[in-house]
């Protein structure tokens, strides 16, 4: 069930930056979503990191979900602090470079939907972070097609399928 809360505040997060980064949402307000889902996310991280449970998998599974905590942890305080996000997109550049052979190793040992969806999940984040690093380490104008990629990013990779586990049905 952590992948399902994980992913559910994980689509909530990116359909609402998208729509943050589209001029619909404003910046003094954006920070709530980013702190809750970074947040959730920490929690989940660590108790698969560090709770009574703990195993190569969880560890694994644990380290990786704290990379969406930091981003959203991340984009939160900027929002507060005012900094311009270079060095958010810097480290958004050292994710997408992770989530590349996490996305190879998922879909090469993928044996369920859940396994091809989640392989899919992590090359369409290796994009959307790559995008991040465009965007805010290198200053490329891909504002608004960054906010249409992280929402719709968010309803496929996150809302959708958190939902369908939270229900019971993926």
């Amino acid at each position: 069930m952590w992948l399902g809360v994980s992913l559910f505040y994980v689509g909530a997060v990116l359909c609402l930056n998208g729509l943050w980064m589209r001029g619909h949402i404003a910046d003094r307000e954006i920070w709530v979503i980013n702190l809750f889902a970074g947040l959730v996310s920490l929690a989940i991280g660590l108790c698969s990191i560090f709770g009574p449970m703990a195993d190569e998998v969880s560890v694994r599974n644990g380290a990786l979900t704290l990379l969406f905590a930091f981003t959203y942890l991340w984009v939160a305080i900027n929002r507060f602090s005012g900094a311009d996000g270079r060095g958010l997109g810097w480290f958004s550049l050292f994710v997408a470079l992770t989530a590349v052979p996490v996305a190879l190793e998922t879909l090469a040992g993928a044996h369920s939907l859940l396994d091809w969806w989640m392989g899919a999940n992590w090359a369409a984040w290796a994009v959307l972070w790559a995008a991040f690093w465009a965007l805010l380490a290198l200053g490329r104008d891909i504002g608004r097609a960054t906010g249409a990629l992280c929402l719709v990013q968010g309803v496929l990779t996150g809302w959708l399928p958190g939902y369908l586990l939270l229900a019971g049905r993926l």
